[in-house]
């Protein structure tokens, strides 16, 4: 049995599901001979196992020629964890958010392989609202008031938002819970979790302002519609990369070229498609262009200065 645990909330995964992955933290994946380990942060192991495991198999069953046969999928309740799995070479290919991806590639060495388009989305952004008749009406007044992020790992709930702050100058704070006062020159910030207690707390005057994706105000069980009429979008910031695929540092040379080709193919492969409609998800790999680069570079030296500043 394998135990992940994240923020208060204890997740027993049962052993049968998982039983491929427990005997990994003895043993590295650069010692295991023909083996891929692909790995997740989650706070929701359970439910992403299935779909993961498929592309897994499926990648596997294509790289016989550089000599996998075997794919494992490893797990991590928070960043801090994966570092330590690919800095020890115990996963090979990470599945990521922007801002994870380039915090693993700081910490740990990780290199970009390529990036995926989930559900036909290939860049997402953020969005900063607060209620119509609240007291903020642009994020530059945003001292001396509440702002509700979702968790640490978030890109488009977290970094972005943290970032974008701290590039006009201001001065955050963690609050201890959302009723406590921020000092006057400083932006008081709480965790909410759920994209859904962002839009509640800000909706019931908790917070002044609430951070979600563009994809999450979109979504009525994140946002629901009967919210909308009472809130107003004060930002939406630039795009950023949906999804970043990484390598640790070392994985050999032939592994990665063969992965990368793999990935990028599964576009015009129907057997793919197929497999990812088991689970109504749509996946894409595509190469970088300048713009995703750029992108990447300012959302890289964004995460330093936030994990310099307030973490």
């Amino acid at each position: 049995m394998q135990v992940f645990q994240s923020r208060g909330s204890l997740f027993v995964l049962f052993a049968g599901l998982f039983v491929g992955m427990a005997w990994i933290g003895t043993a590295r994946a650069s010692e295991s001979a023909g083996l891929l380990v692909l790995g997740r942060v989650s706070d929701d192991p359970k439910s992403q196992y299935e779909p993961m495991k498929a592309l897994l198999d499926y990648v596997v069953e294509r790289m016989g020629d550089v000599g996998i046969h075997e794919g494992r999928i490893l797990m991590a309740r928070d960043p801090v964890q994966m570092t330590s799995y690919l800095r020890r070479g115990r996963v090979d290919w990470v599945s990521e958010t922007g801002a994870g991806a380039v915090l693993l590639q700081r910490r740990a060495g990780a290199e970009t392989l390529v990036l995926s388009e989930r559900n036909g989305i290939r860049r997402y952004h953020t969005i900063y609202f607060a209620r119509r008749d609240g007291a903020v009406k642009s994020i530059d007044e945003l001292r001396g008031h509440r702002i509700a992020f979702q968790n640490r790992t978030s890109t488009s709930a977290y970094y972005i938002p943290a970032m974008e702050l701290l590039e006009r100058g201001m001065r955050m704070e963690i609050l201890g819970s959302p009723s406590d006062p921020p000092v006057p020159d400083s932006v008081g910030y709480v965790f909410a979790r759920t994209e859904r207690n962002i839009a509640t707390w800000v909706h019931k005057r908790v917070v002044d302002v609430g951070v979600v994706s563009n994809l999450d105000w979109s979504n009525p069980q994140h946002v629901p519609e009967f919210f909308k009429s009472d809130l107003v979008i004060l930002r939406e910031s630039g795009d950023v990369p949906r999804g970043v695929e990484i390598v640790r540092e070392g994985l050999a040379p032939k592994v990665r070229a063969r992965l990368r080709e793999v990935l990028l193919a599964m576009a015009d492969d129907p057997a793919a498609g197929a497999i990812l409609d088991r689970f109504h998800q749509s996946l894409r790999f595509f190469d970088l262009d300048e713009r995703d680069r750029r992108d990447l570079e300012r959302l890289r030296a964004g995460v330093a200065h936030v994990g310099a500043e307030i973490e």
